[in-house]
């Protein structure tokens, strides 16, 4: 079995045992007590569950790394005036995500960067900078032409830093694949070995096996096309498909909370289309954005992201998808990166079916800022399109790579950024380093 494929059974519950010195914070007990029982070979059903969760705790530290006084004292390097009970408030408002760890509170490591976002809760800090001017007048002139179409050429690398001499060393970078929105995908130069896998693989990489190479590197051009669609004025068929609305735990689940919180948002609406309208909304308008760890961490990631109403984008597309499916909307996971001329970056998205017309996109993310910053028009457009500045790699979450890697995922759910293997081992984020280069990003005219 591919071991990755452990973490598809996150939902199965830990023998209580582990799992109190687990709430307790108690992870060096907690990872004993798997140890004890993986060596015991008593309970082979129960591996794969024991395994995922040591590799998470073995994780959680890197994910959380500063203390209570740690994180006090960087908010108060900006903000002094900060008291123990306003950091207690950003703690218990949901605004710092914390975990316990060795009996001690320790804070995310983007902590601060989330706190900037909402500079009402914490006015001392330098507030986080947005100008969409240029994102608002690409997306009023798609609107207005009806679509928009960019050539983007890209280069991506990934190098190891452990030493890798005499090692055997597998390598996975994200290239564009095939989907509407992408076409004339192209790979202009690439470490020597390199193979690509299908165009429409689920998640498309570059590929290689080598002896001793630490660097890969991939260069790329696409096209990208992106058509504006309001879906509340489409006419529909009178009959909708039924595929992609099934579960895919642990993840995209229907908990009975989501069940009756579908029904809901859902009630008075008589389309297809006024559903996901009105779950767009509701997830655009009740969840805030909050930097995440490695979505590795995280428990049933649609049903948590519905009570605690804190996420990042792909959090925001599984809750989306997850309440699509249970209200009878096909919906399904795509990304890749977030292609603007200023710079490029991880992003993902969801998009969903509505017959005769096909796969349209929701950006909740990008509609939950529009909503935070008030600006309803850019909220307006990312419910059925998005905007030229994407490249697509992945229309699947949680699905093997091209060829499936044997060793540990450093993200076994999307690949955004590539994975590192030496000798079998998958390399953790802290062993290794990635970039993305944006070479040309130019917009072109439409055709009379």
């Amino acid at each position: 079995m591919n071991r990755n494929e452990a973490f598809l059974h996150l939902n199965d519950p830990l023998p209580a045992d582990i799992a109190r010195r687990k709430d307790m914070g108690d992870l060096t007990g907690a990872i004993r007590l798997i140890d004890q029982r993986l060596e015991q070979c008593r309970q082979p059903l129960l591996a794969p569950r024991l395994e995922a969760e040591r590799l998470r705790l073995s994780r959680l530290p890197g994910d959380y790394p500063y203390s209570r006084k740690e994180a006090l004292a960087m908010i108060r390097a900006e903000w002094p005036q900060c008291t123990e009970d306003q950091f207690d408030a950003l703690v218990d408002g949901g605004r710092i995500d914390w975990r316990m760890i060795d009996g001690e509170l320790r804070c995310h490591e983007r902590f601060l960067e989330s706190l900037r976002i909402y500079p009402k809760e914490a006015p001392g800090l330098k507030q986080e900078e947005t100008d969409n001017t240029l994102r608002d007048q690409v997306l009023a002139r798609m609107e207005e032409a009806g679509e928009l179409t960019a050539r983007i050429t890209l280069r991506a690398s990934i190098r190891a830093l452990v030493p890798v001499e005499g090692r055997e060393v597998q390598a996975w970078l994200p290239i564009p694949a095939a989907c509407p929105q992408q076409s004339e995908i192209r790979i202009l130069e690439c470490t020597p070995g390199g193979v690509a896998a299908p165009e429409h693989a689920p998640q498309r990489t570059m590929w290689w096996r080598t002896q001793g190479m630490d660097r890969f590197t991939v260069t790329y051009s696409y096209l990208f096309r992106a058509r504006y669609v309001d879906p509340r004025t489409l006419p529909l068929d009178p009959v909708q498909p039924t595929f992609d609305l099934e579960e895919q735990a642990p993840h995209i689940v229907f908990t009975p909370y989501l069940r009756a919180l579908a029904a809901e948002i859902c009630r008075g609406c008589s389309t297809p289309a006024e559903k996901a309208r009105a779950i767009y909304d509701y997830v655009t308008g009740q969840v805030d954005y909050r930097y995440q760890p490695a979505y590795l961490q995280l428990d049933c990631i649609a049903d948590q992201c519905a009570k605690t109403l804190r996420g990042d984008c792909g959090v925001f597309a599984l809750l989306f998808i997850t309440l699509c499916r249970i209200a009878g909307i096909p919906a399904r996971w795509q990304s890749g990166l977030a292609v603007r001329p200023d710079g490029v970056g991880p992003h993902d998205w969801a998009m969903f079916y509505l017959a005769p017309h096909g796969w349209l996109w929701a950006d909740c993310s990008y509609g939950s800022s529009a909503r935070r910053n008030m600006e309803n028009v850019r909220r307006r457009h990312y419910f059925g399109s998005l905007d030229p500045w994407r490249m697509v790699a992945n229309s699947a979450f949680q699905a093997p790579l091209t060829p499936p890697m044997s060793g540990w995922r450093q993200d076994p759910y999307d690949n955004q950024v590539g994975e590192l293997m030496v000798d079998g081992r998958g390399l953790d984020a802290p062993e290794r380093e990635w970039s993305q280069e944006l070479l040309d990003f130019t917009l072109l005219e439409q055709e009379d």
